[in-house]
């Protein structure tokens, strides 16, 4: 799509649609969004949309594989087959996220995703853009390690972390359970290296979430999903009964935070309710999605062949084995904006932000993806009627899919 008009669209913008909208892309980046009246002379050739909503590319924050790989699987094929996955469903943006593993294989993830983001996208290739790695575990509470190998968590050391941190130029996010021994250091070194802080996989209390917050936290991972609550608290503290993670995120204005909207991890109204109390600006849709994604139900692995944990894909949900307990999503980010809108009631310009400007703002690359904004990459997706992806663009590019 070098130099072209889009016209004939409704344009999806972080708060409203312009119906009969039209795009202007130059250079891989968008010119100017409008009408197509107030646009002025077209800067190339027109492309119809046909009546199609355009939204941006999709930004998936915290995202584990697909398509049968997963990111901790110690190749670069692997890597490019989970990307290529998420990109058919809309997913321009990726976050590889690592899982609980030995030493090595994390750091083999590290350069894995370092070499993708230097390659940047390949839209001929059906590949859509590496912005950045998130450290993902090891440094999970064993009493909320969900579907990870429970006796490979562990609290940070600093002879272990700062190998990691020899990655900053890749490494955008890292999570930690705040009450780890250990966690204080690794927060301060992380962020000493401009890595965003997360709280996950943690039986913290308000207290902890507050000290963590001091020294940079901003961010907790899968809101409700393997965190604390009054009631874990009861059992980990007694009494008087102790505020959570959930209370210090819904609490403090400048937290953000995360939802698994595919139907099976939260109810609508709970879903809905996260959105009204923290705001689609506050709360972002991840996919958290396993190597499972667009595969028949069976068993699978979560995260690397050598040392992940079986799992069971019933073809909506991961669920570890003989278990009612859940195992990640086997959803693409498509799906979690379909639910949102058609399922949990929110106007489809919400939707839609809380899988692209949200996570963009929450990773710091606002100014460069997430709206259909002048300046921006023109990472765009042509949605239907029933907001299914029927075309990706990346840097104005055509992605291909074989």
């Amino acid at each position: 799509m070098p130099n072209v008009r889009l016209v004939n669209a409704t344009l999806i913008l972080p708060d409203r649609l312009i119906p009969g909208g039209a795009l202007d892309v130059e250079h891989g980046r968008i010119k100017a969004v409008g009408l197509a009246s107030q646009l002025g002379e077209a800067p190339g050739r027109t492309l119809d949309a046909a009546g199609h909503f355009v939204a941006p590319g999709f930004v998936d924050l915290h995202v584990h594989g697909g398509d049968n790989a997963d990111f901790m699987d110690g190749t670069v094929e692997a890597f490019e087959t989970a990307i290529h996955a998420h990109t058919r469903h809309g997913t321009t943006s990726i976050v590889p996220t690592s899982t609980v593993a030995r030493h090595e294989q994390t750091l083999t993830f590290l350069e894995n995703a370092r070499i993708l983001q230097r390659r940047g996208a390949h839209p001929d290739r059906g590949l859509g853009r590496v912005v950045g790695a998130h450290l993902y575990g090891p440094y999970f509470n064993q009493d909320k390690v969900g579907c990870h190998p429970r006796d490979a968590a562990r609290p940070p050391t600093p002879a272990e972390y700062e190998r990691y941190l020899e990655f900053t130029d890749v490494m955008l996010t890292a999570t930690c359970a705040p009450e780890l021994p250990g966690a204080a250091g690794f927060y301060r070194a992380a962020a000493a290296k401009g890595v965003r802080l997360n709280a996950g996989h943690s039986n913290a209390t308000w207290t902890e979430m507050a000290a963590a917050y001091e020294l940079g936290l901003r961010h907790v991972d899968h809101l409700y999903c393997a965190m604390s609550s009054v009631s874990s608290l009861r059992e980990r503290c007694g009494t008087p009964m102790q505020a959570s993670m959930l209370e210090f995120v819904l609490a403090t204005t400048e937290m953000t935070t995360e939802v698994i909207a595919d139907g099976r991890h939260l109810a609508p109204e709970l879903l809905r309710f996260v959105a009204m109390v923290k705001g689609p600006d506050k709360t972002a849709l991840v996919t958290d999605c396993s190597r499972a994604l667009d595969l028949p139900p069976g068993r699978y692995t979560f995260g690397p062949l050598d040392g992940g944990e079986p799992f069971d894909s019933d073809g909506g949900v991961g669920l570890l084995p003989d278990s009612v307990n859940l195992a990640s999503s086997v959803r693409g980010m498509d799906f979690m904006v379909r639910h949102m809108h058609q399922q949990v009631g929110l106007d489809l310009p919400a939707a839609v932000r809380m899988a692209t400007l949200t996570p963009a703002t929450i990773l710091g690359l606002q100014d460069d993806i997430g709206s259909l904004a002048a300046g921006k990459r023109a990472d765009l997706l042509l949605l239907d009627a029933g907001l299914n992806v029927t075309s990706v663009f990346v840097a104005g590019e055509a992605v291909q899919f074989s």
